[in-house]
């Protein structure tokens, strides 16, 4: 399946029905996609539930799907969640895109204190809607039948006292994350530090709030590249790769 769409509403569906979807992902398909009757698409609420079919109608203001095919895919656990941490440029972008791809739950952008880039004020909401907007459109590329969560931007002690598995990726660590026990947790959060690492005092209160450091090998990772890194070790240990 070559396309994704995002529909509102996929619940109770069922093969042979004919849904649509309206507005600027239907505008998006028929100008910028060219997408035709007769083609071959896939629509997703992001939610668990893909359906597949053929275009009945392509037109601007609706883009129409004959349903041949209904997938709905439970949550994975335990979930995989990234708390990344805002870094100069594009680098967090960067990072949220792939790990999009990668089928992380969640995301949660995070002010570190070394984090060379800030949001205060209104760009609060503007970035949290940036990375909104780029996990629905990784999402979109991937064909994946939910789109991860965006959390508020978050301060290190409202990190430390997420529930669940705390892995903090640190390069000084003796443990590598290959060997980190995942337990019965049903939730593990990845935390990536900035380009000039977690400071001290942030990894004394990692760790007092139980978390494990953990280092990806002998290479230092750049920050758009360690929490994908991380969440593919971590599909592989899991057995979804």
């Amino acid at each position: 399946m070559a396309s994704l769409y995002l529909h509102p509403d996929l619940a109770g569906v069922e093969v042979g029905a004919v849904i649509e979807i309206t507005g600027d992902e239907a505008r998006h398909a028929v100008q910028v996609a060219r997408v035709q009757a007769g083609e071959r698409l896939a629509f997703g609420d992001g939610r668990g539930t893909i359906a597949r079919g053929v275009v009945t109608d392509a037109s601007p203001a609706a883009l129409a799907l004959a349903v041949e095919e209904v997938v709905r895919e439970a949550a994975a656990l335990p979930e995989l969640w990234l708390a990344q941490a805002l870094a100069k440029g594009d680098r967090d972008e960067l990072a949220v895109q792939a790990a999009t791809e990668l089928g992380v739950a969640g995301v949660i952008p995070w002010a570190a204190e070394r984090s060379v880039s800030r949001w205060q004020g209104a760009k609060v909401a503007r970035g949290e809607e940036r990375w909104r907007s780029i996990v629905r459109e990784a999402s979109k590329q991937a064909i994946r039948a939910r789109v991860p969560q965006v959390s508020g931007l978050a301060s290190t002690g409202e990190l430390a006292a997420l529930g669940g598995l705390l892995v903090v990726l640190e390069p000084s660590a003796a443990t590598p994350l290959s060997s980190v026990e995942l337990g019965d947790a049903e939730r593990v959060t990845l935390i990536v530090g900035p380009e000039g690492g977690i400071a001290p005092r942030e990894l004394e209160r990692f760790a007092e709030a139980g978390a494990v450091l953990a280092r990806l090998g002998s290479e230092v990772l750049r920050t758009s590249t360690a929490g994908p890194a991380a969440l593919a070790v971590l599909n592989a240990r899991l057995g979804r790769w």
